[in-house]
């Protein structure tokens, strides 16, 4: 690749202006993407404490410390926040606004006004949903029907307010594409593109197909609230089942929607940091694609207990093994890349290896619910809270510290203390399991997930959970504090102090304004670490 220096004669770092209306009015997509980051940790960090307090709750048996609606209001909460808020824009928005134009080469994105755009409907979004969460509200994230049109709760807001956040998500998947298909570097071909780059296509090809699907859905349900037409509530002549079919074809590629960026991270770091060339990159960008694929085919394993006839429910069955190919394909890769590689346990590198265990474990135990007879013992139990925290927070939150340490410097232009980013990584490891671990074997046991109250017996392995996410929580301040503490430290970050050949590491760091004196002109891979490979289009 051309992956010489293509930095600027006249270095411009793009913090470089001043004042809060330099912020305001940005349409550089490095801000942009600064933005979303400030916005979606901010959430994160509002909806672990809450997770926090809600474990706390569970410590014993009985509603000592909030009550069983109280409790429902927090997990309410918690859920929103981190599902609406934090993890569906996550990565997407905040890493792939900074990374995609710095990686294929291009000066922004292709609409810079409508980027902008984008994060200010992410925000009026944002304060219409927490409004009415807040008045509160106690149905859950999902919404589900007959509950959710008839409660007293404001579903009407917060339906408005999600409906408002697609729009976001929509308009932020459209620039991605525009961008990786008309904007890429001279040279800069598909098969040269980094792995980021491929995991941020399909996942904007998800938010601009499956997005419109849950808008859709609820207005139906505030047309159903306001105007009394039957959809989904069975006293109006409505289907319950219609909103889990619609809520679930949406929620399922939403899940990796979340994902697969993560997984874009870790196919840029384990190369790096094992300084050997990523194995299988074909099979891996491909890969992407595949699970986008197939996340649209999947929807009803979540409603195998809601009636769905027996062919129905085999015939997903099959299909939700199947989106494990393309998953495994991506683990074996990654595997293979690490294979006698000169590794380096940096903080990045062992977030993406932590990465690689936890939603290994929670891809597989995916496999026993997406199982017909499996699924009916476990369903709605804490075996099913269990699966999903190991793949989003063992996957997704994985990832994005991962992209947090290894991209810092990139960011910021400053370094972190990386002895201490190491202990917080050992906590927040440890930590996870502690807490999530034990739930497996709850839900196995029968404990139901969303209870405020439980039997005696379950007592030991809940409070296990609560000590754990105590250690999790330490780990999340510790590295919370290190990364703030770096944005005030001297020591600079070098342009390249992990030796990347990837081009957004070629440049100063932090990046100039306009990313690239002259658009770079492409003539090898990314990945050319070791034994050099030529992989052309």
């Amino acid at each position: 690749m051309a992956n010489e220096s293509v930095a600027t004669n006249v270095y411009v770092p793009y913090l470089e202006q001043k004042g809060f209306m330099s912020w305001l009015v940005t349409t550089d997509h490095k801000r942009i993407g600064i933005m979303y980051l400030i916005s979606i940790s901010l959430f994160f960090l509002i909806a672990g404490i809450i997770a926090l307090l809600m474990r706390f709750e569970l410590m014993t048996p009985m509603a000592d410390f909030v009550s069983p609606h109280t409790y429902n209001v927090l997990f309410t909460l918690h859920g929103s926040l981190m599902v609406f808020f934090f993890i569906v824009p996550g990565l997407a928005a905040s890493f792939g606004n900074f990374l995609i134009p710095l990686m294929i080469g291009a000066p922004d994105v292709a609409f810079p006004k409508l980027n902008l755009g984008s994060y200010y409907i992410y925000i009026a979004g944002t304060i219409i949903v927490l409004y009415a969460l807040l008045q509160p509200a106690d149905t859950g994230w999902t919404f589900y029907t007959p509950y959710s049109a008839t409660t007293d709760t404001d579903v009407v807001m917060i339906t408005f307010g999600v409906f408002v956040l697609g729009f976001s998500s929509i308009l932020t998947g459209m620039n991605f594409i525009v961008t990786i298909h008309k904007m890429r570097a001279p040279g800069m071909t598909w098969h040269r593109l980094p792995l980021f780059i491929w995991a941020s296509y399909a996942t904007a090809v998800l938010q601009l197909l499956a997005t419109p699907v849950v808008g859709i859905t609820l207005l139906l349900l505030i047309a159903e609230r306001s105007l009394g037409v039957g959809f989904f509530d069975p006293a109006k002549g409505g289907d319950p089942v219609l909103f889990q079919n619609f809520f679930w074809f949406y929620s399922h590629p939403a899940v990796y929607i979340m994902i697969i960026p993560a997984m874009g991270v870790i196919s840029e770091i384990i190369p790096v940091f094992a300084r050997k060339p990523i194995f299988g990159y074909k099979a891996i960008a491909y890969s992407s694609l595949g699970i986008a694929f197939i996340s649209f085919l999947v929807w009803a394993h979540h409603m195998f207990t809601s009636g769905i006839s027996e062919v129905a429910a085999t015939i997903f069955s099959f299909l939700t093994f199947l989106v494990a190919i393309p998953t495994a394909i991506k683990v074996f890769n990654w595997l293979a890349t690490l294979y006698k590689g000169s590794i380096e346990l940096h903080s990045a590198m062992l977030y993406a290896l932590g990465f690689v265990f936890l939603f290994t474990i929670g891809g597989l135990t995916g496999v026993f619910l997406g199982a017909l007879a499996a699924d009916i013992h476990l369903h709605d139990t804490y075996f099913v809270v269990a699966h999903m925290h190991y793949v989003m927070i063992g996957g997704t939150v994985m990832g994005f510290f991962g992209a947090l340490h290894f991209w810092y410097p990139k960011w910021f232009g400053k370094m972190f203390n990386e002895s201490v980013a190491k202990l917080s990584w050992f906590l927040v490891f440890v930590g996870f399991n502690i807490t999530f671990f034990p739930q497996f074997f709850l839900g196995i046991q029968g404990m139901p997930r969303r209870y405020a109250t439980y039997p005696e017996e379950f007592q030991s392995l809940m409070a296990l959970s609560t000590y754990g996410s105590w250690i999790l929580g330490l780990g999340v301040l510790i590295m919370t504090v290190n990364l703030i503490k770096g944005l005030f430290s001297d020591e600079k970050a070098p342009q390249n102090p992990y030796g990347s050949l990837s081009l957004e590491w070629q440049v100063p760091s932090p990046p100039p304004t306009l990313n690239f004196d002259k658009i770079p002109e492409v003539t090898d891979w990314t990945y050319g670490y070791g034994k050099k490979k030529e992989v052309d289009a």
